[in-house]
């Protein structure tokens, strides 16, 4: 992991993010602090409705914050337009959901291709299945594939444009607990060897052991923010 001396990939200040509905207002995010640095694995831990898939979405460029600050390695992302936060995505940022949102007429090379036929320098897509342990199954459809395997395809998308930030919004959630840790075994493993910074969202606890630190959530607020000075292996994860 990268010395927290060096600058960091993200810095947000003040950031929050409201909400209105009719007469209902929401407030999502309520001034958030908080730097990520390179190389690191970070979970984001907290329940449903505490602000963390909102402060992923606004680190990733997919929404705007209402007010405060995001720094992207030193470049403000708060003012950039629509075709900035675009290019910020495309040549950054990988994404991997709950929900794989996998091409069903590709194939698993396919699927990974579609990606890097817009990234400037990316992986070849076998290269990248291969990473995520699905060398053989390159040709494989989706329907022909488990859970597991579709969300690994998943993050072999993501991963094949050789982002500098992986962004993963409840990568389990679908998945039971077996197949769950051979998906975080992967992410595991793309931490490490690309050197990614990986922020992984989850409401399970049980994963929180496997981050460099932790970043608790609870409504719209961080309440804590702490370091795992004994990291466990997601081959040790039990829930």
């Amino acid at each position: 992991m990268t010395s927290q001396t060096s600058s960091p990939v993200f810095r947000v200040c003040g950031l929050t993010k409201v909400y209105r509905m009719g007469e209902v207002t929401v407030e999502a995010l309520r001034g958030i602090d908080l730097e990520l640095y390179a190389g690191e694995l970070v979970v984001l831990l907290g329940p449903s409705g505490s602000g963390k898939s909102t402060l992923l979405n606004i680190l990733g460029g997919l929404d705007a914050a209402s007010s405060g600050e995001v720094w992207y390695q030193g470049q403000r992302l708060s003012d950039a337009d629509e075709r900035a936060l675009t290019r910020f995505r495309r040549e950054h940022v990988g994404f991997v959901f709950q929900f794989y949102n996998l091409i069903p007429s590709l194939t698993a090379r396919e699927n990974v291709a579609a990606v890097t036929e817009i990234a400037r320098a990316p992986m070849p897509p076998e290269e990248a299945l291969r990473l995520v342990g699905l060398g053989e199954r390159l040709d494989h459809f989706p329907a022909q594939l488990s859970g597991g395997e579709q969300q690994r395809v998943a993050i072999a998308r993501a991963i094949a444009k050789r982002p500098a930030v992986l962004l993963c919004d409840e990568p389990t959630g679908a998945l039971d607990s077996h197949t769950g840790v051979v998906v975080l075994e992967v992410l595991e493993r793309v931490n490490r060897e690309l050197g990614t910074l990986t922020v992984l969202i989850t409401h399970n606890a049980g994963i929180a052991a496997m981050a460099d630190r932790v970043v608790r959530m609870s409504d719209g607020r961080i309440a804590e923010v702490r370091r795992n000075l004994h990291k466990t292996p997601a081959r040790q994860l039990s829930w």
